[in-house]
């Protein structure tokens, strides 16, 4: 992939029409059937920027989620005239499309038929995508709330950057204590393994998104292949930032607190499928990773333990040694604990979340041990 060619050239549908959202010519062209890129001709006129929701019985937090869109037009910005927000009801059996229809200026469209080796979200994506007008499409989810402004300030930003594909990590919004405790586990492990810088760097291979903020310039979309070229993925963001990647197109990922905030998990439970399901997707090493994080348990809990066993030992000839003894694997235990923090502060959770982060690390290796072992057993079926 590296190593393609690209041309200036464009394929052409049936009846001499530029596809809209097409493949560039240096891409095998596929079949004309539903899912390709040859479905309609490009618009006369392009808009600055579409915006596009997929939306699947999300009716408890989709209207926070377009009110912080919709607020963000103004005189020189305005919904209609400038850019779109298109919702794609994905099917919904709840009031999604309802009150996606009680905001002014949004558009709702209802998701394609869903094709074998489709996943529902990318058919829903697809389906706004293909009916998008902008020169950049943004797809975002539900669950983002975006801050005043965070639109135009991220279209200057990929220009300025010269980024085909910006993706912003929100700040993630969590209650209770076993998602404040666990989930900086795991969105520090993210940081590391996907480190923002890494992937920002051209010369590096390292690829990675956020499925809550993709910004595309509208022909970067097309060279990739838009979401046809992931259609059977979960982990879509990832893999279309790899694509972003081998086909040089400009990739820039950060944490961005400043332009948006999510709260995927609504409970305990939901964190722990959603996490069971994902982690074996993100991390190739996961049973390794338990197993690091397995050692963490065993130096926070046992090292304090035996420091106290030490001090308190039997006064005897040699009780010095033993008081000492006590005192090496306190100072170890602390330098345990801020390397541990230092760790966890990558995610960018707050002090309070990082501080109880050791409270999450069972939970957390039981998650890497459960995914890994489901998803093994998923992949013998298939």
């Amino acid at each position: 992939m590296e190593n393609e060619k690209q041309t200036g050239n464009q394929t052409t549908g049936k009846n001499g029409f530029e596809p809209v959202l097409g493949l560039s010519d240096q891409m095998e062209a596929p079949s004309a059937h539903w899912g390709t890129v040859y479905d309609q001709p490009e618009p006369d006129e392009l808009l600055e920027l579409t915006v596009i929701v997929p939306a699947r019985n999300v009716e408890p937090r989709l209207a926070a989620c377009l009110e912080s869109l919709v607020s963000q037009s103004e005189e020189t910005f305005e919904l209609g005239l400038d850019w779109e927000l298109i919702v794609v009801d994905d099917h919904s059996s709840d009031r999604t499309a309802e009150i996606a229809r009680g905001f002014a200026g949004v558009t709702v469209t209802e998701a394609g038929k869903l094709e074998p080796g489709w996943t529902s979200k990318n058919n829903a994506l697809w389906t706004g995508a293909k009916r998008a007008r902008g020169r950049w499409l943004l797809f975002t989810e539900a669950e983002a709330l975006h801050e005043p402004g965070n639109l135009n300030r991220a279209l200057h930003e990929a220009t300025r950057h010269k980024a085909g594909l910006l993706s912003y990590s929100p700040r993630q919004m969590v209650d209770g204590l076993w998602q404040r405790s666990l989930l900086p586990l795991i969105f520090c492990e993210l940081e590391l393994a996907y480190p923002s810088a890494k992937v920002s760097d051209a010369g590096q291979r390292i690829a990675a998104a956020n499925s809550k903020f993709l910004l595309f310039e509208r022909e970067a979309y097309r060279r990739v292949g838009g979401h046809a070229s992931v259609a059977e993925s979960e982990i879509e963001d990832l893999e279309l930032a790899a694509l972003a990647k081998r086909r040089k197109i400009g990739l820039r990922f950060r944490y961005a607190d400043d332009a948006l905030s999510t709260r995927s998990c609504r409970s305990t439970t939901e964190m722990i499928e959603d996490w069971t399901r994902k982690l074996p997707l993100l991390f190739d090493n996961c049973l390794a990773l338990a197993f690091w994080r397995l050692i963490d348990i065993v130096l926070l809990v046992a090292l304090p333990v035996l420091a106290i066993e030490f001090w308190n030992a039997p006064l005897f000839a040699h009780s010095a040694q033993w008081l000492i003894a006590g005192w090496i694997l306190a100072l170890v235990w602390v330098r345990t604990l801020f390397r541990f923090y230092g760790r966890v502060a990558k995610s960018h959770f707050s002090f309070a979340d990082c501080i109880l982060a050791p409270l999450g690390l069972p939970l957390f290796v039981a998650l890497l041990c459960r995914g890994w072992s489901q998803h093994r057993t998923l992949k013998r079926v298939n």
